[in-house]
């Protein structure tokens, strides 16, 4: 397999491989409950191949050689690694990419693309993922809007292309981060002029921040390009699967891939992510 098609299957270059599983710091060997066992390649092999395109596990059988419950015991505890070790990168503050000197640096490649706001460091926005209708309880995943069963996820976009889930306040100099109509406006929490009619000035900040904050738009569109699974609810069933829990492990992973390649993001701001293993540190 060349590295093309390496990318193509399972969304890493070959040569990228082992520094994705260093930097994830998987353990040389995973055992299963059941006593089954694989290394930490071939356990990243799977989950990527899970995650990169909608497929039965019995389509995996010829790649991997194994019988369909221990590749699904693999795939979660991988997943389950990665998120209990990994998670709080992206679910709770990250201190060194989201310190007070990289704020500044995203607010400054934010308004070097002519936004308006000089303090602004991300784009902040939803997303409602569809999953298959639950046995039981659906009225707690039923969501009204989309008229789908669904999770809903919060994610930020950073001008390096990197998702960062954002939670708390930051020390030092005051920032904000800009979001849609459907956020209240805060002192750092900025959204469009809601004022009718608009003034001239008022609606050309609109619409210079409007076009920024389609950004938030592309990388969610990121993750699902890269991990197709996410994108196949019928698969998506809760209590047969973590399936939240894969959402976030695919936001990592895409930023993983960020680190790696870049994208749209960090490529429209020029603003270069971190290297890999600054990232997993």
């Amino acid at each position: 397999m060349n590295s093309a098609e390496c990318k193509a299957e399972f969304c890493v270059e070959k040569q990228g491989l082992p520094r994705l599983v260093a930097a994830l710091q998987l353990l040389p060997v995973l055992r299963c409950e059941q006593r089954s066992i694989c290394d930490d390649i071939e356990g990243l092999f799977m989950l990527l191949k899970r995650v990169a395109y909608p497929c039965r596990l019995n389509d995996m059988i010829p790649r991997f050689g194994r019988p369909v419950s221990v590749i699904s015991l693999i795939t979660n505890d991988v997943i389950d690694y990665i998120y209990d070790v990994h998670g709080h990168l992206i679910t709770h503050w990250n201190q060194d990419l989201l310190s007070h000197g990289a704020l500044q640096r995203y607010a400054d490649a934010i308004a070097g693309q002519g936004a308006p706001l000089d303090d602004c460091f991300g784009f902040v926005d939803g997303t409602v993922r569809p999953i298959s209708r639950p046995d039981e309880r659906q009225r707690t995943v039923c969501n009204g809007h989309k008229r789908v069963h669904a999770l809903k996820y919060q994610s930020s976009s950073l001008p390096n292309g990197l998702n960062g889930n954002l939670y708390g306040p930051v020390a030092g100099q005051p920032m904000c981060i800009y979001g849609d109509l459907a956020y209240p406006l805060h002192v750092h929490l900025q959204t469009p002029s809601r004022h009718v009619p608009l003034a001239p000035l008022t609606q050309d900040y609109n619409e210079a921040m409007s076009a920024l904050r389609i950004s938030v738009e592309w990388l969610f569109g990121d993750v699902i390009n890269w991990f197709k699974f996410l994108d196949y609810k019928q698969n998506l069933k809760i209590r047969l699967s973590s399936v939240g829990k894969m959402y976030v492990v695919c936001a990592l992973l895409h930023n993983a891939i960020t680190c790696l390649y870049g994208n749209t993001t960090s490529d429209y701001f020029g603003m270069e992510p971190p290297i890999l293993e600054q990232y997993f540190q």
